[in-house]
């Protein structure tokens, strides 16, 4: 049903901001939408604590971007202050989008996703948001707005802090990513474990030395978590080696 609906969709013209929210709306499911407020962890005490899901699936939300135009800084805040979350994902996805189309704007769009971080109250809306924009951004601006980010008492600043890395990684720069994990190895969320071991094994797949030396030095701080996402790309023998605490031999 729902595909359906997103095809009958695809023919409309561009939709305002208004007909975009209604359109996710009408594609909700309340089957999915309570399994997605589990899969986000909505609970009491949960990092998603609160939060409230439409039941639309990503590339469904991504159908709907697709139908809007370019829509205003001041539209965009409208949704990301809506109760839903796929409506401030849809707010993200198009906020990305005029950051791609609008070079002259780029400058304000950054600085307008750094006040409205905390809105990006998920893991999903920071990951499919933060490296298209604030990690851009870095390739030619000064980075220590990362360093502050990561300093955040706001889990979803720092996590955006490391993910943002990823632009990086891509241009083959790496030095941020391994200061970045290094600062947040203390950081006491599960959700912060996984990025740190994500990023740092994004960076071993360009520079295998350079994340070995990093494991070996701060083995002993490293959460098992993010050491299992970090080794994930590693040999058996090793990943098992690692797991032991064995000290490994670094190869030059």
């Amino acid at each position: 049903m729902a595909g359906a609906k997103v095809k009958a969709m695809k023919k409309a013209s561009t939709l305002t901001v208004e007909q975009c929210r209604q359109a996710l709306v009408d594609l909700g499911d309340p089957v999915k939408a309570e399994f997605l407020s589990h899969f986000f962890k909505t609970g009491k005490g949960q990092y998603g604590h609160g939060d409230k899901f439409l039941g639309v699936v990503v590339p469904a939300t991504r159908a709907v971007a697709a139908q809007c135009g370019d829509h205003t800084l001041e539209q965009i805040a409208a949704l990301l202050d809506d109760p839903y979350h796929e409506v401030r994902l849809l707010g993200g996805l198009l906020l990305e989008r005029i950051y791609r189309k609008h070079k002259a704007q780029r400058g304000e769009i950054v600085d307008f996703y750094l006040k409205n971080l905390p809105k990006f109250n998920n893991w999903d809306m920071v990951d499919l948001t933060c490296y298209g924009i604030l990690g851009d951004w870095m390739l030619t601006h000064d980075r220590e707005v990362l360093y502050e980010l990561a300093s955040s008492a706001n889990l979803w600043e720092r996590r955006a802090s490391i993910v943002s890395t990823m632009a990086l990684i891509r241009n083959g720069e790496l030095n941020d990513t391994f200061a970045l994990a290094e600062k947040l190895l203390g950081c006491p969320e599960d959700l912060m474990h996984k990025a740190v071991g994500w990023l740092l094994r994004e960076a071993g797949k360009r520079d295998r030395l350079w994340l070995d030396a990093f494991l070996g030095k701060h083995y002993p701080r490293i959460p098992r978590t993010a050491l299992r996402y970090a080794i994930e790309k590693h040999p058996e023998p090793e990943r098992k080696a690692w797991l032991r605490g064995e000290k490994l031999e670094i190869r030059s």
